[in-house]
């Protein structure tokens, strides 16, 4: 009888112990491949994922500031057309040009056809010894323009108002931008001119 009929593995190949530690160490690597794919497949759906995210929001805000550039210029333009609104002052220059800021206090004056009420700030120097400087700190009147007269230009509206107060006559040249922002000129017979920046708001009851 055959000897090799005999034994069990008889027939088999014999695998050496190099062979064995050859198939292992071929195993590991192909799973240390199988997780390094992975996790760059995994990385680059988070990439992605926050990209696209990230353009959404950025789409959105781009949107909300558009609206909001929007929503001011159809406010802007209602003011206008009713001719009733507030000038609110940010910044006074006086004739020599030198900006001083007026957000701390009175810096508002509320225009209608019917009703003109100043209460700004002056910094510049009186004309005439009528002008009751002394007395009185500020461009402070009020009364029924003598005249109203609104139109639009090409970069916005233009306004011209008269109003005369005792001895003094005041003259209210404003201009305003769709955004809102206005810049404000007030001329006055006895006192010297005053020039302020801010922006045009809804009057609010008061």
């Amino acid at each position: 009888m055959n000897k090799n009929q005999n034994h069990p593995k008889a027939g088999l190949p014999i695998m050496s112990k190099n062979m064995k530690r050859c198939i292992f160490e071929s195993g590991d690597k192909f799973l240390l491949i199988i997780s390094v794919m992975i996790t760059r497949y995994f990385i680059s759906i988070v990439i992605f994922i926050f990209a696209f995210f990230s353009g959404f929001a950025q789409d959105n805000v781009k949107k909300t500031k558009q609206e909001q550039k929007l929503e001011q210029q159809l406010l802007t333009e209602d003011l206008m057309n009713f001719k009733i609104f507030d000038f609110v002052g940010v910044t006074a220059f006086s004739e020599r040009g030198k900006p001083v800021s007026i957000t701390s206090g009175p810096n508002t004056v509320s225009f209608s056809p019917e009703m003109i009420k100043s209460n700004l700030p002056f910094f510049g120097t009186a004309k005439t010894a009528s002008a009751g400087y002394g007395r009185q700190t500020g461009y402070m009147f009020e009364g029924k323009p003598e005249e109203y007269v609104m139109e639009n230009t090409k970069k916005g509206y233009k306004l011209k108002a008269v109003v005369k107060t005792g001895n003094d006559s005041f003259t209210l040249n404003l201009s305003a931008g769709p955004d809102g922002g206005a810049s404000l000129n007030i001329f006055s017979i006895n006192r010297s001119s005053m020039r302020y920046s801010g922006e045009i708001k809804k009057t609010e009851p008061k």
